[in-house]
């Protein structure tokens, strides 16, 4: 655990009592706070108290008391209208703080030769990958290295500092928006794409999100930028015409200029020539993941990390579970778990990596739904549509053979059967293009139940790199 200091003796109001909050208080109180928490749910109520936390409702608590809110990131901050602790907050004059700017208070009252290096991820899609590749490249090269944030480990539940270590820390756009001296050494912005609208009041908003990785960056630190949409590019061309030292990555080698990376299938670029090939690296498929290998090989080697042993790294990263991963197969047909797919761009990622595949699609659609996937509708044999959105992927989808398959146990089930009648080898993809909340309480649920039906039927495992 991380102590946050700064409030000893002071009463810090915490909302929203899962991972994020109760890990915040925590930290809040080993270093001398008087955490009152409050949640919506009696169980996380519940489990405060029985923590010994002191738990107040703070609908009817003297906000004039307290030095901060901590929210939750999944309490909106100010859209589509801001949570009602917010406004009690405002109308108090306290500021309303996330457990990432408590992480960015704690290390900043460490002295320069004290404080360890902070490499932060976010982006539409693949920051997760990006995040632990990162963690794995670093640690293949003999540092000190803790993997959390929005991925696995919420930041505050890390080890405490230590000089030699290496934060790598995923931060989502809600996160960001709860930060304000949040100082990475190495920040990153993977890609963007519209996500989250409704949080953020529309694209700028959310845009503007993001940016926030960048804002406190000292005049050390790196900024990696992806740019194969406009609005990273737009945030590279403002971050370089601030005199910033950015890094641009691409999947389009005329677009990496002299100071970025390009990406290709099975490749990370440099000037045109190939500095990295990954074709040996079975958990690095498509063009995607080596954009997310070139983010990963830049921040190792901003971190002084040798060319030798960056590759190295790559090389051997084991994968991510439920983004593009392999969980079995029965003969010629292998089965791909790709979960964390919520939304269109991240299962075009999974699309665009095979010639052609049995697709397990739906759940809880995203604005706009599939309708920008029809490129690739000629790649599927065969679509399983559940939840909520079947019907109308079924719509989009047209003249694509597809069946609506409402769970997940009879799409994976009609998929199998399918695909051995195809011979060959197969590809049974989930990638839902769609939140899980419908089914399953989030998309690692979602893809461990997709592990389970496929082994279920008898598939065996596929054995882990």
């Amino acid at each position: 655990m991380i102590p946050v200091p700064g409030y000893e003796g002071r009463r810090v109001a915490v909302f929203g009592l899962g991972r994020s909050g109760i890990t915040a208080a925590r930290a809040l109180l080993a270093g001398g706070a008087i955490p009152i928490l409050w949640d919506d749910s009696v169980s996380g109520r519940m489990q405060a108290q029985a923590e010994g936390f002191e738990v107040e409702d703070l609908t009817a608590a003297d906000w004039t008391g307290f030095a901060a809110l901590v929210l939750s990131p999944g309490a909106p901050l100010t859209h589509p209208k801001p949570h009602w602790t917010v406004d009690r907050a405002h109308e108090a004059g306290v500021p309303v703080i996330g457990d990432g700017e408590l992480f960015a208070r704690a290390l900043a009252v460490l002295s320069p030769d004290q404080r360890p290096r902070v490499v932060a991820v976010t982006g539409t899609n693949g920051k997760s990958t990006t995040t632990a590749l990162i963690g794995w490249v670093l640690k293949q090269a003999g540092l000190t290295v803790h993997v959390g944030g929005n991925i696995g480990i919420g930041v505050l539940a890390l080890p405490e500092p230590t000089p030699d270590a290496v934060y790598v820390i995923e931060v989502s756009s809600y996160q960001l928006d709860l930060t304000t001296s949040f100082t990475p050494d190495v920040a990153i912005l993977t890609n963007v794409s519209p996500d989250h609208l409704d949080r953020h009041g529309g694209m700028e908003g959310y845009v503007a999100a993001k940016r926030r990785i960048f804002a406190a960056q000292g005049p050390d630190a790196v900024a990696l930028v992806g740019v194969d949409e406009t609005w990273g590019q737009g945030v590279f061309d403002a971050l370089h015409a601030a005199g910033r030292h950015t890094v641009s990555i691409s999947t389009d080698p005329s677009a990496a200029g002299q100071e970025g990376y390009a990406a290709r299938a099975g490749a990370v670029l440099k000037d045109g020539e190939v500095i990295a090939d990954l074709s040996a690296a079975r958990s690095l498929p498509g063009r995607h993941n080596a954009q997310n290998a070139a983010f990963a090989y830049a921040a190792a080697r901003a971190l002084g990390v040798s060319h030798e042993a960056a590759v190295e790294g790559l090389l051997t990263f084991p994968g991510l579970a439920h983004r593009m991963e392999a969980v079995g197969h029965i003969g010629p047909v292998r089965f791909i778990n790709d979960s964390k797919a919520t939304n269109a761009d991240a299962a075009r990622q999974a699309l665009s990596s095979y010639p052609k595949v049995f697709w397990i699609a739906g759940g809880v659609p995203k604005a706009g739904g599939i309708a920008d996937l029809a490129d690739l509708f000629p790649r599927v044999t065969k679509a399983y549509l559940i939840g909520e959105a079947a019907d109308a992927f079924a719509v989009t989808l047209g003249a694509t053979p597809h069946v609506v398959s409402k769970t997940l146990d009879a799409a994976v089930a009609a998929a199998t059967t399918d695909a051995r009648q195809a011979g060959d080898e197969q590809i049974v993809l989930l990638s839902p293009a769609c939140a899980s909340f419908d089914q399953y309480p989030d998309f690692e649920a979602r893809g461990e139940a997709f592990r389970a039906a496929v082994l279920n039927l008898g598939a065996a495992p596929e054995a882990t790199a």
